[in-house]
Protein backbone atom coordinates (compact mmCIF):
# COMPACT_ATOMS: atom_id res chain seq x y z
CA UNK A 1 0.00 0.00 0.00
CA UNK A 2 1.73 3.37 -1.47
CA UNK A 3 -1.10 5.67 -2.39
CA UNK A 4 -3.32 7.45 -0.53
CA UNK A 5 -6.60 9.56 -2.10
CA UNK A 6 -6.87 12.65 0.02
CA UNK A 7 -10.29 14.41 -0.74
CA UNK A 8 -11.13 18.41 -0.58
CA UNK A 9 -14.29 20.14 -1.33
CA UNK A 10 -13.83 22.93 -4.12
CA UNK A 11 -15.15 25.77 -2.07
CA UNK A 12 -13.06 24.95 0.93
CA UNK A 13 -9.65 25.46 -1.44
CA UNK A 14 -11.05 29.00 -3.39
CA UNK A 15 -14.51 29.89 -1.52
CA UNK A 16 -15.36 32.22 -4.42
CA UNK A 17 -15.41 30.53 -7.88
CA UNK A 18 -12.65 31.70 -9.97
CA UNK A 19 -10.18 33.07 -6.76
CA UNK A 20 -7.18 31.58 -4.96
CA UNK A 21 -7.15 29.68 -2.30
CA UNK A 22 -8.09 30.30 1.60
CA UNK A 23 -4.91 30.59 2.79
CA UNK A 24 -6.09 28.80 6.07
CA UNK A 25 -8.25 25.76 4.84
CA UNK A 26 -5.56 25.18 1.75
CA UNK A 27 -2.64 25.26 4.15
CA UNK A 28 -4.36 22.54 6.28
CA UNK A 29 -4.91 20.82 3.30
CA UNK A 30 -1.28 21.16 2.52
CA UNK A 31 -0.64 19.75 5.43
CA UNK A 32 -2.29 16.31 5.01
CA UNK A 33 -0.65 16.37 1.56
CA UNK A 34 3.28 16.69 3.71
CA UNK A 35 2.40 13.97 5.62
CA UNK A 36 1.24 11.83 2.53
CA UNK A 37 4.71 12.79 0.88
CA UNK A 38 7.05 12.41 3.87
CA UNK A 39 6.21 8.66 3.89
CA UNK A 40 7.28 8.25 0.30
CA UNK A 41 3.59 7.35 -0.70
CA UNK A 42 2.18 8.70 -3.88
CA UNK A 43 -0.79 11.23 -2.82
CA UNK A 44 -3.73 12.01 -4.94
CA UNK A 45 -5.09 15.61 -4.93
CA UNK A 46 -9.23 14.63 -5.16
CA UNK A 47 -11.74 17.49 -5.64
CA UNK A 48 -14.73 15.76 -4.11
CA UNK A 49 -17.91 17.92 -6.06
CA UNK A 50 -19.12 15.63 -7.62
CA UNK A 51 -18.65 18.01 -11.28
CA UNK A 52 -20.28 20.39 -9.33
CA UNK A 53 -20.04 23.95 -7.98
CA UNK A 54 -23.11 25.00 -5.52
CA UNK A 55 -25.08 22.90 -7.36
CA UNK A 56 -24.31 23.64 -11.14
CA UNK A 57 -22.66 21.73 -13.05
CA UNK A 58 -19.20 22.54 -14.77
CA UNK A 59 -19.26 23.47 -18.08
CA UNK A 60 -23.10 22.62 -18.35
CA UNK A 61 -24.88 25.54 -16.62
CA UNK A 62 -24.06 28.94 -17.27
CA UNK A 63 -23.04 30.10 -13.88
CA UNK A 64 -19.99 27.39 -14.05
CA UNK A 65 -18.22 27.87 -16.91
CA UNK A 66 -14.94 25.30 -17.94
CA UNK A 67 -12.56 28.49 -16.89
CA UNK A 68 -12.84 28.26 -12.61
CA UNK A 69 -12.07 24.87 -12.55
CA UNK A 70 -9.39 25.37 -15.19
CA UNK A 71 -8.10 27.83 -13.08
CA UNK A 72 -8.43 25.68 -9.85
CA UNK A 73 -6.30 22.90 -11.38
CA UNK A 74 -3.82 24.88 -12.63
CA UNK A 75 -3.33 26.39 -9.06
CA UNK A 76 -2.69 22.86 -7.53
CA UNK A 77 -0.44 22.22 -10.56
CA UNK A 78 1.76 25.43 -9.64
CA UNK A 79 1.76 24.16 -6.16
CA UNK A 80 2.60 20.90 -6.57
CA UNK A 81 5.16 21.23 -10.03
CA UNK A 82 7.49 19.37 -8.32
CA UNK A 83 6.39 16.96 -6.05
CA UNK A 84 5.83 14.12 -8.82
CA UNK A 85 4.66 11.55 -6.44
CA UNK A 86 1.61 13.79 -6.19
CA UNK A 87 -1.64 12.57 -8.88
CA UNK A 88 -4.12 15.12 -9.79
CA UNK A 89 -7.57 13.27 -9.50
CA UNK A 90 -9.41 15.70 -11.43
CA UNK A 91 -12.81 14.87 -9.95
CA UNK A 92 -14.71 12.47 -7.41
CA UNK A 93 -17.88 11.18 -9.00
CA UNK A 94 -19.47 13.49 -11.57
CA UNK A 95 -23.24 12.55 -12.63
CA UNK A 96 -25.82 13.35 -14.86
CA UNK A 97 -24.14 15.26 -16.77
CA UNK A 98 -23.41 14.95 -20.75
CA UNK A 99 -20.36 12.73 -21.55
CA UNK A 100 -18.94 14.59 -24.45
CA UNK A 101 -19.42 17.76 -23.20
CA UNK A 102 -17.58 16.67 -19.68
CA UNK A 103 -14.92 15.39 -21.80
CA UNK A 104 -14.14 18.78 -23.50
CA UNK A 105 -13.74 20.26 -20.16
CA UNK A 106 -11.30 17.55 -18.83
CA UNK A 107 -9.52 18.14 -21.97
CA UNK A 108 -9.51 21.90 -21.02
CA UNK A 109 -8.26 20.73 -17.61
CA UNK A 110 -5.85 18.85 -19.14
CA UNK A 111 -4.04 21.94 -21.47
CA UNK A 112 -4.40 24.08 -18.30
CA UNK A 113 -2.07 21.51 -16.51
CA UNK A 114 0.39 20.19 -19.21
CA UNK A 115 1.46 23.84 -19.52
CA UNK A 116 2.62 24.22 -15.98
CA UNK A 117 3.57 20.14 -15.33
CA UNK A 118 4.06 18.21 -17.86
CA UNK A 119 4.28 14.82 -16.64
CA UNK A 120 2.34 14.62 -13.93
CA UNK A 121 -0.43 11.40 -13.48
CA UNK A 122 -3.65 12.86 -14.10
CA UNK A 123 -6.91 10.43 -13.06
CA UNK A 124 -9.73 11.00 -15.40
CA UNK A 125 -13.26 10.25 -14.34
CA UNK A 126 -16.16 9.54 -16.51
CA UNK A 127 -20.02 9.80 -15.85
CA UNK A 128 -22.81 7.94 -13.59
CA UNK A 129 -20.48 8.32 -10.58
CA UNK A 130 -17.06 7.35 -12.70
CA UNK A 131 -18.43 3.65 -12.47
CA UNK A 132 -16.55 0.66 -13.74
CA UNK A 133 -19.63 -1.04 -14.47
CA UNK A 134 -21.03 1.62 -17.01
CA UNK A 135 -17.66 2.68 -18.23
CA UNK A 136 -17.79 1.51 -21.41
CA UNK A 137 -21.36 1.47 -21.69
CA UNK A 138 -22.21 4.87 -20.69
CA UNK A 139 -19.84 6.45 -23.12
CA UNK A 140 -17.10 7.22 -20.83
CA UNK A 141 -14.53 4.91 -22.60
CA UNK A 142 -14.85 6.41 -25.79
CA UNK A 143 -15.37 10.00 -24.47
CA UNK A 144 -12.23 9.99 -22.02
CA UNK A 145 -10.23 7.78 -25.05
CA UNK A 146 -10.01 11.04 -27.08
CA UNK A 147 -8.47 13.20 -24.46
CA UNK A 148 -4.61 13.83 -25.38
CA UNK A 149 -1.58 15.89 -24.09
CA UNK A 150 -0.93 18.67 -25.91
CA UNK A 151 1.84 16.69 -27.70
CA UNK A 152 -0.42 14.97 -28.90
CA UNK A 153 0.49 11.55 -26.30
CA UNK A 154 -1.77 10.23 -23.62
CA UNK A 155 0.85 9.59 -21.36
CA UNK A 156 0.00 9.76 -17.67
CA UNK A 157 -3.54 10.08 -18.86
CA UNK A 158 -5.27 7.41 -16.35
CA UNK A 159 -9.14 6.41 -16.26
CA UNK A 160 -10.57 7.11 -12.87
CA UNK A 161 -12.67 4.10 -11.73
CA UNK A 162 -15.06 3.56 -8.58
CA UNK A 163 -16.55 -0.06 -7.84
CA UNK A 164 -18.35 -0.79 -5.07
CA UNK A 165 -19.72 -4.38 -3.85
CA UNK A 166 -23.38 -3.69 -1.98
CA UNK A 167 -26.56 -3.97 -3.42
CA UNK A 168 -26.93 -0.30 -4.57
CA UNK A 169 -23.38 -0.09 -5.92
CA UNK A 170 -22.54 3.11 -3.83
CA UNK A 171 -20.89 2.14 -0.79
CA UNK A 172 -24.29 2.85 1.89
CA UNK A 173 -24.50 -0.29 2.68
CA UNK A 174 -21.52 -3.10 4.88
CA UNK A 175 -22.99 -5.73 3.16
CA UNK A 176 -21.41 -7.15 -0.08
CA UNK A 177 -23.54 -8.99 -2.18
CA UNK A 178 -21.63 -8.77 -5.89
CA UNK A 179 -19.26 -10.60 -7.41
CA UNK A 180 -17.36 -7.75 -9.26
CA UNK A 181 -15.35 -9.90 -11.82
CA UNK A 182 -17.55 -9.97 -14.35
CA UNK A 183 -17.60 -6.44 -14.02
CA UNK A 184 -13.97 -6.00 -14.11
CA UNK A 185 -12.91 -8.76 -17.18
CA UNK A 186 -14.38 -6.70 -20.14
CA UNK A 187 -12.91 -3.45 -18.88
CA UNK A 188 -9.54 -5.19 -18.80
CA UNK A 189 -9.96 -6.62 -22.53
CA UNK A 190 -11.33 -3.34 -23.63
CA UNK A 191 -8.26 -1.51 -21.81
CA UNK A 192 -5.44 -3.73 -23.45
CA UNK A 193 -7.95 -3.65 -26.71
CA UNK A 194 -7.16 0.48 -26.44
CA UNK A 195 -3.14 0.86 -24.49
CA UNK A 196 -4.99 2.68 -22.09
CA UNK A 197 -4.73 1.78 -18.42
CA UNK A 198 -7.25 2.43 -14.80
CA UNK A 199 -6.91 3.32 -11.41
CA UNK A 200 -9.29 2.30 -8.80
CA UNK A 201 -9.82 5.24 -6.62
CA UNK A 202 -12.60 3.80 -4.40
CA UNK A 203 -13.95 0.81 -3.23
CA UNK A 204 -14.65 -1.07 0.40
CA UNK A 205 -17.06 -2.67 2.26
CA UNK A 206 -17.90 -3.79 5.71
CA UNK A 207 -15.34 -5.53 8.41
CA UNK A 208 -17.89 -7.60 10.43
CA UNK A 209 -18.05 -10.73 10.00
CA UNK A 210 -21.03 -11.02 8.37
CA UNK A 211 -21.09 -8.39 5.52
CA UNK A 212 -19.54 -10.91 3.53
CA UNK A 213 -17.14 -8.45 2.20
CA UNK A 214 -13.83 -10.45 3.03
CA UNK A 215 -14.05 -12.93 0.04
CA UNK A 216 -15.81 -10.76 -2.44
CA UNK A 217 -13.50 -7.29 -2.00
CA UNK A 218 -10.54 -9.92 -1.74
CA UNK A 219 -11.46 -11.77 -5.12
CA UNK A 220 -11.99 -8.25 -6.69
CA UNK A 221 -8.31 -7.22 -5.53
CA UNK A 222 -7.05 -10.35 -6.56
CA UNK A 223 -8.34 -10.32 -10.13
CA UNK A 224 -7.04 -6.38 -10.14
CA UNK A 225 -3.26 -7.61 -8.73
CA UNK A 226 -3.43 -10.77 -11.69
CA UNK A 227 -4.59 -7.70 -14.29
CA UNK A 228 -2.26 -4.98 -12.97
CA UNK A 229 -1.11 -4.48 -16.92
CA UNK A 230 -4.56 -2.57 -17.27
CA UNK A 231 -5.44 -1.97 -13.55
CA UNK A 232 -2.23 -0.11 -11.95
CA UNK A 233 -3.25 0.80 -8.58
CA UNK A 234 -5.89 1.47 -5.90
CA UNK A 235 -7.44 2.92 -2.92
CA UNK A 236 -9.46 1.87 -0.20
CA UNK A 237 -12.69 4.10 1.19
CA UNK A 238 -12.09 5.11 3.53
CA UNK A 239 -9.92 5.75 6.50
CA UNK A 240 -9.32 9.56 8.22
CA UNK A 241 -10.87 11.28 10.94
CA UNK A 242 -14.51 8.94 10.66
CA UNK A 243 -16.11 7.75 13.92
CA UNK A 244 -15.34 4.03 14.49
CA UNK A 245 -18.53 3.04 14.22
CA UNK A 246 -18.45 4.58 9.92
CA UNK A 247 -19.30 1.30 7.76
CA UNK A 248 -16.66 1.74 5.62
CA UNK A 249 -14.21 2.89 8.23
CA UNK A 250 -10.60 1.17 6.87
CA UNK A 251 -8.94 3.52 10.04
CA UNK A 252 -6.21 1.61 11.47
CA UNK A 253 -6.05 1.54 15.32
CA UNK A 254 -2.90 2.40 17.32
CA UNK A 255 -2.65 -0.21 20.13
CA UNK A 256 0.64 0.47 20.82
CA UNK A 257 3.22 0.22 17.83
CA UNK A 258 2.36 -1.02 15.40
CA UNK A 259 -0.89 0.37 13.98
CA UNK A 260 -3.65 -2.23 13.79
CA UNK A 261 -5.54 -2.77 10.40
CA UNK A 262 -9.09 -3.62 9.92
CA UNK A 263 -9.51 -6.67 9.18
CA UNK A 264 -10.67 -6.12 5.63
CA UNK A 265 -7.88 -3.96 5.35
CA UNK A 266 -5.95 -6.53 6.66
CA UNK A 267 -7.31 -9.31 4.36
CA UNK A 268 -7.70 -7.74 1.34
CA UNK A 269 -6.35 -4.34 0.68
CA UNK A 270 -2.21 -4.95 0.19
CA UNK A 271 -0.59 -6.11 -3.11
CA UNK A 272 2.75 -7.73 -2.65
Amino acid sequence: MNTFRLPIGWQYATPTLGGAFDPTEWATYDKLVQSCLAVNAYCIIDIHNYARWNGQVIGQSSGVPDAPFVKLWQMIASYYVNEPRVIFGLMNEPYKLDILTWAQTLQNVVNGIRAIAPRHVILLPGIEWAHADTFISSGSAAALDAIINPDGSKTNLIFDIHQWLDKANNGTDPNCVTDNIPVFEPLAQWLRCHNRTAFLSATGGGNEDGTNCNPLLCQQMQFLLANSDVFVGYTGWAAGSYDTSYILDETPTWLGYPWVDTPLVASCLYWP
